[in-house]
């Protein structure tokens, strides 16, 4: 892993990019140490960089968090194959067109998943080698079909929080069931591009024994600001 540029903010979080082959990443810290280590995961083909995420991460590591995110395969500026862009242009064109859009998802999301799996893998391993960045895990981010996946193949995340905002492929629904962890899942009401009974569907298939549901109403990008401050509670309660 090598650390490419350091930004420092009033609050006392420095954000430093890296990147880990080809992989480019960014790491929020805030001097706690050791400090444990939250994923933040962007939705499916959103940069890392991405204003709320950032927010969103920076917020975290104030509280005493390392954040990290990276850019997985296919996502943010990272290269996508032919076939990648052919289904994002059938994606766009159904959807313009008010056309059924989830086999096309289940065409993007669900590649996009297989390979951005080890990337995360390879990622964990880097941080979690130097003493300032500890153990337990957590995963927070809006690809919710991700999360499962990893939270399902990587005993070392501890407790997951979930957005029910993102395209969750047939297979991550299956794999829900094999999710153990404590979790916290993100429902907007009135989400226009996910399904309500879909996402409840999904929050129980979980098998966590512990599964906390917060539903606000209000459209796809419309959560409340206090969902973040009750996020980092949620973390505090798991990874401290």
């Amino acid at each position: 892993m090598q650390f490419t540029s350091e930004e420092r903010f009033d609050d006392g979080v420095r954000q430093c990019e890296f990147t880990l082959g080809a992989i480019p990443g960014t790491l929020w810290t805030s001097g706690v140490a050791p400090a444990p280590l939250v994923l933040m995961a962007h939705n499916n083909g959103l940069p890392k960089a991405d204003p709320r995420l950032a927010a969103r991460a920076r917020y975290t590591a104030a509280r005493g968090y390392a954040v990290a995110t990276i850019d997985a395969v296919g996502c943010g500026g990272r290269p996508r194959s032919a076939a990648e862009e052919r289904a994002r242009a059938d994606l766009r064109r159904a959807m313009q067109a008010g056309e059924p859009v989830d086999e096309i998802f289940e065409s993007v999301v669900g590649p996009m998943v297989e390979r951005a799996v080890p990337e995360w893998q390879m990622t964990l391993d880097a941080l979690l080698e130097p003493p300032e960045i500890a153990g337990p895990v957590g995963y927070s981010g809006g690809w919710t079909a991700l999360g499962i996946r990893l939270a399902v193949v990587e005993p070392r995340i501890a407790a997951a929080g979930f957005f029910a905002g993102g395209f969750v492929p047939r297979a991550q629904r299956e794999e829900a069931r094999h999710v153990t962890v404590p979790l916290l899942f993100l429902l907007q009401w009135d989400d226009e591009g996910n399904p309500r009974q879909r996402a409840l569907d999904l929050f129980d298939a979980f098998g966590s024994e512990e599964k906390t549901l917060h539903a606000n109403l209000g459209g796809h990008t419309g959560t409340p600001w206090f969902e973040l401050e009750d996020g980092c509670r949620f973390l505090d309660r798991h990874l401290k």
